[in-house]
């Protein structure tokens, strides 16, 4: 494509031709389509595996056709017939595949051999399995301390891998465990534990079906989780009020067409997915709900029994919105007095209303204010704990949900360390770990000296890429546990391992010749099986739970727990999870029933296990000033980073993005037409992105293209990985520790 046409018209409405099309292309690059198509037909199947492209519910009447566009690229990136074997280390140095893009590193297609990195010859090479074991084992028991050792999980991790993994962490003896949820929605968790008891949503995908009205706040699930869309679809189809706040026009919120659907896809035709929207500021979200919850006390629309039988602190948290004034609601959310009172009106007359949320409200200071405001929203009208109501958090990761549920915990519960102890016979560590932000800061400091990687692409998730590059090169060991190639094994410390493992679409055996079976949970909180039906890529691959049990016998012994046994039988890890964690009983039995089972959410029932023992209002005011406000007048701007449409959190499928109508590139930041004429720019323009400095840290993202868009004035955005050089590590969230990735204040400099 021409260099000034990197624009083009973008979809007019998410899913239909376009997603088959990229379907298509996706299943072709595989090298073998067929075999990509037929492993879709398992996806989210009884019989099948689960999808790793997101967390999103699968319905209990059980859809032939229960994946999406999204499932697709998921599934034809990990079956891909590229291989990147020990060849092509002998080819290139790591300094050489450093200055590679995160899309070339990842197409060269799946690991195949473990591999240790030769500083002297600056490459990976080939090294046994027993004999990386034995040298990590070594180099672990080596540190002065366990807590010199950071052990971070990816929320594609299943719920057997997870309970291992930090079975053998707590037994090596500390609680270090960054995970991916610190980055996404950890608020969420703080929030809702706080408002309800649990940190979880309250919702089956059953409720969707029978909702009035459906508020959307800070997503976009054309991109993140598009299965959501049918729902919403079919709520605004049969007469519910879908009401969307977002800063941009997404299409997937607009409208959608159903690929599955022959008739419309015939016509060329599509539906809406939501009947109002609302384009609210960066970080304006608890302003809007602050001032839809004015205008409902005003009214007295109240469902005053619940309030009275089920809930704490609303005369306190009723003056604080009281007290809080239009003009304040009306700058920080940048809409009007009118359009608040309009969905507002909407609520009111809505006997059932679920609020659901992403990460365009979590990655802000004040996020877990935020939730707390949406779920005090929902209290006023006893929204929570009945059918068609609840709050309802949309995780990314496939099982980050579950991740945490199986004990992935810097701040280990009492109830979990009791268990464990019980069940093991030895004193475990109780102390508070590192998250993602306090491992980063060990390793810069040095108090830290070891990474260990159980998936994920930690240097290019995290914030302030340049000194999470220097915190991982000055390690004495780092392992990766990955399927491919990606920017964080070129990081390497003293010792540095790639320990290659199975895909979760792939045939997964036990020595007897038995198909093994992981489980994940999703946002819903249902627990279903997963078991893979596409060959290995590689006979040398091994399971995550192989490798895991692998590392932890040469670290911590098999005295107290029999590794390769529960490598062999993941029955094993189930029933003493069954043991351990509530509402597990009878793992292995339920969890091979079509569709799992639920995993019982306590404030779903409206039963509060709250220090209070009821549901709690949170009294927080507004911030004093949003990142916007102190934009104003300096000539700075807000960003957020997002993703485009052909990527998945730090996975690059391709360089387009046609919902937003932008191909062929990356390097792209979206901004109002008139904030781009205010520069002295136009479209197709390049600017330097000039990010916060206030530290003595200089952060640039160089010649990204000007692209005007449709969202707030004083409001852009851009992709990330690339932009997270602009995040800084010292900018997150109150009581969440989350980066600030939708609200950073910089400067656009056109060259």
């Amino acid at each position: 494509m021409a260099d000034k046409d990197f624009v083009a018209p973008a979809s007019k409405a998410a899913g239909g031709w376009g997603a088959l099309k990229s379907c298509g292309k996706r299943l072709l690059q595989t090298g073998n389509p067929l075999a990509g198509a037929r492993a879709m037909l398992h996806a989210n199947q009884p019989d099948g595996f689960d999808c790793p492209g997101c967390a999103w519910g699968d319905p209990e009447h059980g859809s032939s056709f229960e994946f999406c566009e999204n499932g697709v690229k998921a599934v034809a990136w990990e079956a891909t017939r590229k291989r990147t074997t020990p060849d092509f280390f002998a080819d290139h140095t790591v300094s050489e595949l450093r200055g590679w893009s995160d899309y070339d590193l990842e197409h060269q297609g799946r690991l195949t051999h473990p591999l240790r990195y030769d500083p002297a010859q600056d490459r990976y090479l080939p090294v046994a399995w027993d004999d990386a074991f034995a040298q990590i084992g070594a180099a672990l028991r080596a540190l002065e301390s366990p807590d010199q050792a950071e052990f971070y999980t990816s929320g594609r991790a299943s719920n057997e891998a997870a309970f291992l993994y930090q079975l053998f962490v707590r037994l090596y003896g500390t609680n270090n465990f960054p995970d991916c949820s610190n980055m996404c929605h950890e608020a969420s968790g703080v929030a809702l534990i706080d408002a309800v008891g649990i940190g979880k949503g309250t919702v089956l995908l059953e409720d969707f079906e029978q909702a009035d009205a459906i508020f959307v706040f800070g997503q976009n699930p054309g991109t993140n989780h598009p299965r959501m869309l049918a729902d919403l679809r079919k709520a605004a189809a049969r007469g519910a009020r879908v009401v969307v706040f977002n800063p941009l026009k997404e299409k997937g919120l607009q409208r959608f067409a159903d690929p599955q659907n022959k008739i419309e896809m015939l016509r060329g035709g599509s539906q809406p997915t939501s009947t109002d929207y609302f384009q609210v500021r960066l970080g304006g979200d608890m302003a809007a709900i602050r001032g839809m919850c004015k205008v409902v006390l005003a009214e007295g629309v109240l469902d005053r029994d619940f309030i009275t039988r089920h809930c704490h602190g609303f005369e306190d948290w009723r003056a604080v919105v009281e007290a809080t004034s239009w003009d304040q609601i009306q700058t920080q959310s940048g809409l009007s007095r009118a359009q608040i009172e309009t969905a507002a009106r909407i609520y009111m007359q809505s006997d059932r209303v679920i609020a659901t949320w992403a990460m365009g409200v979590t990655q802000h200071r004040h996020s877990v204010a935020t939730i707390r405001e949406i779920a005090n929203f929902l209290f006023l009208r006893g929204n929570v704990g009945r059918p068609g109501t609840g709050l309802c958090p949309v995780r990314g990761h496939s099982n980050v949900q579950g991740d945490r549920t199986m004990g992935i915990n810097e701040k280990p519960p009492a109830q979990l360390t009791d268990a464990l102890e019980r069940e093991l016979g030895v004193s475990l560590p109780r102390h508070d770990g590192h998250n993602v932000l306090g491992a980063i800061g060990a390793m810069l400091d040095g108090s830290a000296r070891a990474f260990i990687g159980l998936g994920g692409n930690f240097a290019r998730a995290t914030p302030d890429s340049a000194l999470i590059a220097q915190a991982l090169s000055g390690l004495g060991l780092t392992v990766h546990v990955a399927t491919k190639l990606n920017h964080s094994h070129l990081l390497p410390g003293a010792a540095s391992f790639i320990l290659p493992c199975l895909g979760r679409t792939e045939i997964d055996k036990s020595p007897a010749g038995i198909r093994q079976i992981v489980t994940v949970e999703d946002s819903m909180s249902m627990v279903h099986g997963s078991g893979g039906i596409n060959l290995p890529a590689s006979a040398e691959l091994k399971s995550e739970i192989g490798i895991i049990a692998g590392i932890a016998a040469a670290t911590v012994g098999s005295a107290v727990v029999d590794w390769q046994a529960m490598a062999d039988d993941y029955d094993l890890i189930r029933d003493m999870i069954g043991r351990v964690l509530p509402g597990f009983h009878d793992y292995n039995e339920r969890v091979r029933k079509p569709r799992g089972f639920w995993l019982r959410n306590p404030a779903a029932q409206r039963e509060w296990r709250t220090p209070t023992a009821r549901a709690n209002f949170g009294a927080d005011p507004l911030p004093e000033a949003t990142e916007w406000q102190k934009s104003q007048g300096d000539g700075r701007f807000v960003l957020q980073t997002f993703r485009s449409h052909d990527q998945y959190n730090t996975t690059i499928y391709g360089m387009d993005d046609r919902y937003r109508g932008v191909y062929g590139e990356r390097r792209v930041v979206f901004v109002n037409p008139d904030d781009i004429a205010a520069i002295g720019a136009k479209a197709g323009d390049r600017v330097d992105i000039i990010g916060p400095s206030d530290d003595g840290i200089d952060r640039v993202a160089q010649a990204f293209r000007l692209v005007a868009y449709d969202l707030p004035r004083g409001c852009i955005a851009g992709y990330y990985p690339e932009l997270n050089v602009l995040v800084p590590l010292g900018a997150f969230g109150e009581r969440s520790f989350t980066p600030n990735s939708k609200s950073i204040p910089v400067r656009l400099h056109p060259l």
